[in-house]
């Protein structure tokens, strides 16, 4: 009986072996058929978002092509909306002394100053401060809020006196904000587009005026002479230290773009002829929108759920704000799919804009042993705390196909601005490029840098050059007040106002605040 027993429990022993054996044999072929399925996301996601250089010359071309029909004639429609801002002239680099410079932003606002010395000398004495702006002041009057700009201008020239010293004229304020402005014809009643802020109709074609008087009723020596938007003032600084800039880009959280343009080619400018020739434009490109953009089901999903459809889709494949959402939601499939992260879809997988571009640029440009940071943040923005080296990889390969695309796309846009201009083959050109995303993000940096060699050849590539702009965030608003020094002797014509004070041509729509650095 006992060998009977014996015997019972060898064959029980046996059974549960073997079908231990068929379990962990089907488990690992489900495990390798959803690796499979992994990679075949991975791969499909490559393909679709793959911008060899062909690609990205029809991409260039279908942007000049809009640039021009948009210049030609007014009433073309194309899917740029591109602001002429009219100042009196760029910087020459030969101006020197110490001026004030504010830049007005989504939640807050930059007070800096510096002194400028002129040629082949930098910027020194470089003092700025970041004020958040009251809740309450969002939605008030323009005048509340430019009253409440003069005060802390106030202090902050208090602390810095040094442009005050022989101040029997008011001294130059530069202003740029960190939105569209259209026709910021300075000094001027023009109509000036802001809708960053939910202000009174003052905040338009009285903006200048209202601010100067602001300035005036809270004892600040300072008068606005200059007004554009924030990428127009980094062109003004481009401008500063190299006669040869042309054009200059943000790459931050939003992106835009401006370049130096013929004034005849500006058909649209009906205002007075610029004194040197010549105009600084903002392309909007962000609203461009092409059928070669390599666009991937991830980006339509994107798009029909942001609060703009239809809408800047160029922005959406390469701004900050959009990038690490591009890289959650094809996690967010490998998840669902193939079970990439378990059995179980983390659910701060499931909620949009989790991943911050720094965290992405983190992750992307992990180095360390079998991707250690790619799992520490996979654990503090999503929850995940158990990967294996192989699936940190996949995070990585994400990221870095979407920050490639993105861009070698910013490259191509750059390179439509120059051949729009007939630059490429015969001029030099430099382009400075401002925002965190190209400042901090290095892989995105070199992908840019190198698609623009390559659509070049050897033969043109030392014709375009790209510079990270001087001075920083801001600091644009310096060089404008810097080269606007006459325009307080123009005569305009007060009558002149070509724009509709109510249009909606110049929204600036995104998801979250555009205008913060990654």
């Amino acid at each position: 009986m006992r060998k009977v027993v014996v015997v019972a429990s060898a064959l029980t022993a046996t059974a549960t072996v073997v079908v231990a054996a068929a379990l962990l044999r089907q488990w690992k072929r489900k495990k390798q058929r959803q690796w499979r399925e992994t990679q075949k996301i991975l791969r499909k996601f490559a393909r679709d978002c793959a911008t060899p250089v062909p690609k990205l010359w029809l991409v260039s071309n279908a942007l000049v092509s809009d640039m021009k029909a948009f210049l030609a004639s007014s009433g073309t429609i194309t899917t740029l909306n591109m602001l002429v801002s009219y100042v009196a002239s760029l910087p020459s680099g030969d101006e020197e002394g110490f001026y004030y410079g504010v830049n007005l932003r989504g939640t807050n606002f930059l007070i800096l100053c510096a002194r400028l010395g002129g040629k082949n000398k930098p910027i020194s004495d470089l003092f700025r401060e970041e004020i958040p702006i009251p809740s309450n002041l969002m939605a008030a009057t323009s005048k509340e809020l430019f009253d409440f700009v003069a005060v802390e201008l106030g202090k902050f020239i208090s602390e810095h006196p040094e442009g005050q010293a022989d101040s029997a004229e008011e001294n130059k304020l530069g202003c740029i904000v960190s939105c569209p402005v259209d026709q910021a014809v300075v000094s001027h009643e023009t109509a000036i587009k802001w809708k960053s802020f939910s202000a009174d109709s003052k905040v338009g074609k009285k903006l200048v005026s209202d601010f100067n008087q602001a300035l005036e009723e809270h004892g600040v020596n300072l008068r606005v002479y200059a007004i554009v938007d924030d990428t127009v003032g980094n062109l003004a600084g481009g401008r500063y230290y190299n006669k040869e800039s042309v054009a200059a880009v943000t790459l931050a959280m939003g992106t835009d773009a401006a370049y130096v343009e013929p004034a005849d080619a500006a058909l649209q400018w009906h205002g007075p002829s610029p004194k040197l020739g010549e105009m600084v434009i903002s392309t909007q490109w962000g609203d461009f929108s092409s059928p070669h953009l390599p666009i991937t089901i991830f980006d339509t999903c994107l798009d029909a759920e942001s609060s703009n459809p239809g809408r800047r889709r160029f922005e959406k494949l390469i701004s900050g704000m959009y990038l690490g959402e591009i890289v959650r939601r094809v996690l967010l499939k490998m998840a669902q799919e193939t079970a990439l992260f378990g059995d179980h879809v983390p659910s701060k997988l499931m909620t949009p804009y989790q991943l911050s571009s720094p965290d992405m640029a983190a992750m992307h440009q992990d180095a360390s042993d079998d991707r250690e940071i790619v799992g520490e943040k996979l654990t503090k923005v999503f929850g995940i705390t158990s990967t294996s080296p192989r699936v940190r990889e996949v995070v990585s390969e994400v990221c870095d196909i979407i920050a490639e695309r993105g861009a070698r796309l910013a490259g191509a846009g750059i390179l439509g601005i120059i051949k729009k201009l007939g630059r490429i083959e015969n001029k030099k050109s430099v382009v400075t490029v401002e925002g965190g995303l190209y400042e901090h993000y290095r892989v995105f940096r070199n992908y840019l840098n190198s698609s623009v060699w390559e659509m070049l050849g050897n033969d043109l590539s030392d014709n375009v050059v790209i510079e990270h702009s001087h001075g920083g965030s801001g600091t644009g608003a310096l060089f404008l007040a810097a080269s606007q020094m006459d325009m307080q002797n123009d005569d305009p014509d007060p009558d002149n106002d070509n724009d509709d004070p109510d249009s909606d041509n110049n929204d600036h729509d995104h998801d979250p605040d555009p205008d913060a650095d990654t």
